[in-house]
């Protein structure tokens, strides 16, 4: 039986995360994935990629609308793996860390939350105030991992999808799914391994 993963895309900029991550899924048989995407998210995806909302939305397994609050993902009788939001808005982290149900997004967030299933933020805002800092604070108390996507250096990236590659890769990694996305540290001067090895 396939393993359970929530993937919420909300309205921040940075939604190729949660693309890349479905689409590294879809290839998964043991992974089924639940999408959850914000109306702001739609849009932003259309403004920051070239892909239509429909393929996006057949890239997953079960996808849920932002609005019914009755779905399976809404319950935690339903067991899954948890959840990633990739990217997470600050509108998002405020209601997950003000337990502020409004939405399926912030429902599911806050119901693995209680059940001491891990969420990941891919939180997606710079600079930083107080309110934003403090904001994740409490959601980290509740249980949330805060991951912004940072990218790193020492892998030497070549493209923006190595980038991107990299963060998606550790996200799912961070949260038990084994993959070749990203790269693994071995120590200073250590060579990449090739992707055959």
């Amino acid at each position: 039986m396939a393993q359970q993963l929530i993937i919420g895309i909300s309205g921040a900029s940075g939604v190729i995360y949660g693309i890349r991550m479905l689409e590294a899924l879809a290839q998964d048989k043991a992974i089924e994935t639940h999408l959850v995407m914000s109306a702001a998210a739609k849009a932003t995806i259309a403004q920051e990629t070239n892909w239509k909302i429909s393929d996006v939305e057949k890239l997953a397994s079960v996808v849920h609308k932002p609005g019914d609050v009755g779905a399976s993902i809404a319950s935690g009788s339903f067991e899954t793996m948890g959840m990633i939001i990739a990217p997470c808005s600050i509108k998002s982290l405020s209601a997950i860390a003000n337990s502020y149900d409004a939405d399926l997004m912030t429902r599911a967030a806050d119901v693995q939350l209680k059940e001491g299933r891990p969420v990941i933020l891919l939180l997606r805002e710079t600079p930083l105030h107080i309110g934003h800092l403090r904001l994740m604070t409490q959601a980290a108390e509740n249980g949330a991992v805060i991951m912004p996507p940072a990218p790193t250096f020492y892998d030497q990236p070549k493209t923006v999808d190595d980038i991107i590659n990299n963060t998606v890769g550790r996200t799912l990694a961070r949260i038990g799914i084994q993959n070749r996305l990203y790269f693994e540290w071995l120590g200073m001067n250590k060579e990449r391994p090739s992707a055959d090895e």
